[in-house]
């Protein structure tokens, strides 16, 4: 079975770097015709899609001038680095995949705060 865990810090402080970690087990994260994404959710804006990668490390943002998405092959992990966060950037973020967003993690609170 495919299982996708978040893990990061809960707290970030304003003008920091946040790095999220999605853990994928079941399923290379190099596998053809798949792709995976991180997606926030907060009570002002709501879904909010923040990048991907898919099979051949091609990458995607919303935001280029502050994200990156990192893919690391042998630890099967994907990686997303927000830039210069600010407290809009608090919310629970999620990091999904599959051929159409077949699989979630269960989501990781990431609260930006002095």
């Amino acid at each position: 079975q495919v299982q996708l865990q978040e893990s990061g810090p809960g707290l970030v402080k304003p003008s920091q770097t946040l790095s999220l970690t999605c853990t994928v087990s079941g399923v290379s994260v190099t596998a053809a015709d798949y792709a995976w994404e991180w997606i926030r959710q907060s009570p002002g804006k709501g879904l909010e899609w923040m990048g991907a990668i898919n099979a051949r490390g091609t990458l995607f943002y919303k935001m280029k001038s502050r994200t990156t998405i990192v893919r690391d092959t042998s630890k099967n992990q994907i990686t997303l680095q927000l830039s210069s966060v600010t407290p809009e950037d608090t919310a629970v973020y999620y990091c999904t995949g599959g051929e159409a967003y077949n699989y979630w993690g269960q989501g990781t609170q990431v609260t930006v705060s002095s």
